[in-house]
């Protein structure tokens, strides 16, 4: 079975970076697409940055400041992460899509403080 392990999460002043990691295990097949998303409490899981084979798409609310990259056998994927904002304190989760099947990670909690 696939699993996503995410790692890197922690507390960051504001203005500061930290760079997020998803391990991919299980699946001998690449996938298609990889994708980084983040939920803060009493709100919607939303897009954070996403990677496929045509390029790689931010939200208004990451795009220059996030970037997304993975490594060539799709077995890591990572989310640098600069000039964070308080706004930014959320459980951030990998995803990845293999053969139409989606796949979550339990996420790592990132908390940016003032």
């Amino acid at each position: 079975q696939v699993q996503l392990v995410e790692s890197g999460g922690g507390l960051v002043q504001a203005g500061g970076s930290l760079r997020l990691s998803c391990a991919v295990s299980g699946s001998r097949f690449h996938n298609t697409y990889m994708g980084w998303y983040r939920q803060a409490p009493g709100k919607e899981r939303e897009l954070v940055a996403e990677i496929g084979s045509g390029g790689t798409n931010y939200p208004a609310s990451t795009e220059g400041r996030f970037i997304i990259s993975r490594d060539s056998a799709y077995s890591k994927m990572f989310l640098r992460m600069n000039s964070l904002q308080p706004e930014d304190t959320a459980v951030y989760y990998c995803y990845i899509k293999l053969s139409g099947v989606g796949y979550w990670g339990k996420g790592t909690l990132v908390t940016v403080s003032s």
